[in-house]
């Protein structure tokens, strides 16, 4: 059965800025489907909790299938899961080309193909994928991680592709590329150097992630829109 309720499928869920995603819309009264690797369930009754690998078309089909299921529509998904591999060009591997292609695009294909079916019947709905400012537009010298610049600047990329191809099927389609941000991924003695970064001069917080992310949500006229929380670092040199 369809309910009134809004509902967001949301990757990469369990810690960080998708643990901060999801509550934030929870405390909208959205109704969620969180997946992850690791996530446990929380035994909250607006929260579907989906453990497994969002790169396998499979587990994808079952986030989908879950929010269809339980709550009978699909209004945002959030594509926060992905990898971040800093290593010089010629010291990646046929295994870290294929582990970062497979996790930060095919885990954002998989799910928003199958997800922008539904909204395609429903006649609405938004994608927001979670790229990168620093990786993807502003390459630093002294973090080399090409590949994964390849991978999050392809997500640019298919934001924009896509906010055309679905601007008039009441589809939207944007991103946030944050910089570096205070979560679990950077190890505490590492802030200090990543502050130096961004022309703020200090790394963001998980709340300034999510504020964006919720702002697009609500930002009805707005589409292809590659929104940067990094401090100013995308404005140029410094």
């Amino acid at each position: 059965m369809r309910s009134s309720k809004k509902v967001a499928v949301v990757t990469g869920a369990s810690q960080g800025i998708g643990a901060g995603i999801v509550r934030q819309f929870l405390a909208r009264s959205y109704r969620v489907v969180a997946c992850s690797r690791t996530i446990t369930p929380a035994g909250q009754p607006n929260l579907v909790e989906v453990a497994g690998d969002i790169s396998q078309a499979e587990i994808a089909g079952r986030v989908i299938t879950t929010a269809m299921e339980r709550f009978g529509r699909i209004d945002t998904v959030i594509n926060n899961a992905g990898a971040f591999l800093p290593k010089p060009f010629t010291e990646y591997t046929e295994s870290d080309f294929s582990n970062l292609v497979r996790v930060n695009l095919g885990g954002f294909f998989h799910v928003s193909q199958m997800a922008i079916a539904e909204m395609l019947r429903q006649g609405s709905g938004h994608i927001v994928n979670i790229t990168s400012s620093l990786l993807a537009e502003q390459p630093v010298k002294g973090v080399p991680a090409a590949l994964t610049a390849i991978t999050k600047g392809g997500l640019n990329a298919v934001t924009r592709s896509l906010a055309i191809e679905y601007a008039d099927k009441g589809i939207r389609v944007n991103a946030v590329a944050p910089g570096a941000i205070r979560t679990p991924m950077h190890a505490t003695d590492a802030h200090a150097f990543l502050a130096t970064l961004h022309p703020m001069g200090r790394i963001g917080e998980i709340q300034e992630v999510v504020d964006a992310v919720l702002y697009l949500d609500d930002a009805a006229f707005v589409t292809g829109e590659v929104l940067h929380v990094d401090g100013g670092a995308n404005a140029g040199r410094w």
